[in-house]
């Protein structure tokens, strides 16, 4: 994806802080032999570091492709609204439309996990994140009721090798302009646009002297 340098990432810390909200993305692999790349939609566990944990049925296509080339990229996005051409200028026929996301996209190693244990572990871990009340069953492998699935999932630990982050919310354009944006979002109030404007918030905030 083109980052603009108005639109990168601040630190590493934004981009891991952003993603420790987010645990549903598409995981996408090389295809074999001239094939069209594998993309997956999944949920992770990723660890607020480096590591990232997720499984998926043993059938998923992605398997042959992770055995030929296991470097994978992670693509997540939210926080994301349309702009009108009428928010971004005077005269609607000057006014030029946009769009606001945050994104990341995480190039991985994979590691593939077969045994019981290993994937056990996984599947704690992603139960733990996702009910964190602890209202699911036992997870073992000779107990509980995940016991006699375990053999139709594989395991899948990523490694981060490489991140690449975007957020895009008219960070290059004028404070007073960024603040009349947010409060039309407000106004508005469709799905997306509460996140896109918090971001945008959120962003402007980091530019205590950003000109108005």
């Amino acid at each position: 994806m083109l980052i603009q340098p108005w639109d990168a990432a601040r630190d590493d810390d934004e981009w891991r802080n952003w993603l420790a909200g987010h645990d549903f993305g598409q995981l996408a692999a090389n295809g074999v032999d001239g094939e069209p790349p594998v993309v997956v939609p999944t949920h992770f566990h990723f660890d607020g570091g480096g590591r990232i944990v997720l499984h998926l049925a043993r059938p998923n296509p992605i398997w042959e492709a992770l055995a030929a080339n296991p470097t994978v990229v992670l693509s997540v996005f939210g926080d994301y609204a349309y702009i009108p051409t009428t928010w971004r200028s005077d005269s609607p026929t000057d006014g030029v439309p946009t769009s606001y996301y945050a994104a990341v996209q995480l190039t991985c190693t994979a590691e593939i996990v077969d045994d019981k244990e290993g994937k056990a572990e996984i599947l704690r871990r992603q139960l733990a994140h996702h009910q964190p009340d602890g209202d699911y069953g036992q997870v073992a492998v000779d107990d509980g009721p995940y016991r006699k699935l375990l053999s139709a999932i594989r395991g899948l630990r990523l490694e981060v090798t490489r991140a690449r982050a975007k957020f895009k919310y008219d960070d290059h354009r004028p404070a007073e302009f960024r603040r009349a944006i947010a409060d039309r979002l407000a106004e508005r109030d469709l799905p997306g646009d509460a996140g896109a404007r918090a971001q945008q918030l959120r962003r402007l905030s980091l530019q205590p002297q950003a000109p108005s």
